[in-house]
């Protein structure tokens, strides 16, 4: 088969013109998705934001839990792709309306293309300090350019081509996640991280709890366009649940360890540059960063175009690819991205939290895990398509957490952080707001089957 017939090969399984997916990935090909997708450079150097503001045994409890908490919504969202066969932002049409939908998928493709961006940057950063002590060459722009134009040519593929690459790519970054460990104690011991000194000036329990739970939260936005390819309810759930677990435990504790080993080996801490912590580790620790970025922003381009094809399902994979790869790619010029990073994070969590409430509950709660999927995939009227396309239900509890979600961040922080809060007074107000306009109707008696996969 040529290149142009396997494209076009590519981009026939992942078009919503044909309905549901067909699922085919195993339990430990979902896990392997998973665990590379989120062994990543981002959530690495998310990591590093947690030391020295806590106690080294504290962030790795908080990276834990933040972890558990996070996930479980993961999971939830991404077992409702694998019953549908479809992906997260159709979904959403259940709750917010054909129309409605239209929303959290546009939420969704820009804040994709935001990930995108700072995660090519920081591996052209990696790549360019590797480099240039090799060399004396520096181009953070040129480097950051190339790596993503790979990562677009990945994505061509589509998702068949994602699932061959990700397990590969998973087992070279444990294997050198595991080398740059076993250095870093070797080198301090675990008495050494224990003694480093905590200052709640630069990161609090509370913060660092919710930073961790919307990285989770950020990832969900793609669980269902991935986990609709899962061959069973129970692959999709306990591959996603081990996989990302994993992968963001280990991360977060990589960077949090590379940071501290950097402070106890007497030189500077300065959090979230790729630069402190390779110059501690070298050659392994880059080639972690640079193959996650691979493996992830791959992830995320084929998140974009199915948050296009939902808006517009009869839009052709391929031209909808290069489309949006070409503005990932010009994205990676623009360097100063990263000074906001953290507040990104939260302006995700402020976006997505409310929207993935109002998922899970109307999927769970209000309709018993029964969708209408020809109905789902209709453009006009079916079950889901409430007033004039638009569900209001759904909107103001939208806007009511939205809006929370940035008085309790940046207004009046609450002392637990205000992600649970803002998910519980989300999913509160939408199960009383539908429970309120009566039956709730669209859920076919039995639940929906793909493939086997109810």
């Amino acid at each position: 088969m040529s290149l142009r017939q396997r494209l076009s090969a590519a981009a026939r399984a992942d078009s919503l013109d044909d309905g549901p997916a067909t699922g085919t990935m195993s339990l430990g090909r979902t896990a392997m998705v998973w665990l590379a997708a989120n062994m990543v450079v981002t959530t690495l150097l998310t990591g590093t934001l947690f030391v020295p503001g806590l106690p080294y045994g504290r962030a790795l409890l908080v990276i834990l839990l933040g972890t558990l908490v996070g996930g479980s919504v993961l999971v939830a969202v991404g077992a409702m792709g694998t019953r549908t066969g479809l992906p997260t932002m159709v979904l959403a049409r259940a709750s917010f309306g054909r129309r409605g939908g239209y929303l959290p998928a546009a939420f969704n493709l820009v804040v994709l293309m935001g990930w995108s961006w700072v995660q090519a940057i920081l591996a052209g950063i990696t790549v360019d300090h590797v480099v240039q002590q090799a060399t004396g060459f520096s181009s953070p722009v040129l480097f950051s350019v190339l790596c993503q134009a790979v990562v677009v040519a990945l994505a061509l593929f589509g998702h068949a081509g994602i699932s061959r690459v990700e397990p590969w790519l998973a087992v070279v970054m444990l294997a050198v996640a595991a080398v740059v460990l076993v250095t870093a104690f070797a080198d301090v011991g675990l008495s050494g991280f224990a003694s480093l000194p905590a200052d709640p000036a630069v990161m609090t329990t509370a913060v660092a709890f919710d930073v961790v739970v919307a990285t989770a939260i950020s990832w969900t936005v793609l669980s269902a366009d991935f986990n609709r390819h899962a061959r069973s309810q129970r692959a999709g759930v306990l591959g996603t649940a081990i996989g990302y677990t994993a992968s963001t435990t280990i991360a977060m504790a990589l960077g949090a360890t590379a940071l501290g080993h950097v402070a106890l080996t007497g030189g500077e801490a300065v959090s979230f540059d790729p630069t402190v912590v390779v110059s501690g580790f070298g050659l392994p620790l880059a080639l972690v960063i640079v193959v996650s970025v691979m493996a992830t922003n791959t992830l995320v381009v084929y998140g974009m175009v199915m948050s296009y094809l939902g808006i517009r399902p009869r839009a052709d994979f391929l031209r909808v690819v290069l489309v949006l790869g070409a503005t990932s790619i010009l994205g990676a010029l623009w360097q100063g991205v990263l000074g906001s990073f953290v507040g990104f994070l939260f302006l995700i969590s402020a976006l997505f939290v409310p929207v993935f409430a109002i998922m899970v509950v109307d999927h769970y709660v209000l309709r018993r895990r029964r969708y209408s999927v020809p109905d789902l995939l209709a453009e006009r009227g079916g079950a889901y398509w409430s007033s004039g396309g638009v569900n209001p239900e759904a909107i103001a509890a939208f806007a009511v957490g939205a809006g929370l979600a940035y008085y309790w961040t940046s207004v009046s922080p609450l002392p637990v952080g205000a992600t649970v809060p803002v998910f519980a007074v989300t999913a509160v107000l939408y199960l009383g707001l539908a429970l309120g306009r009566g039956p709730v109707d669209g859920a076919p008696r039995r639940p929906v089957q793909v493939g086997g996969r109810a």
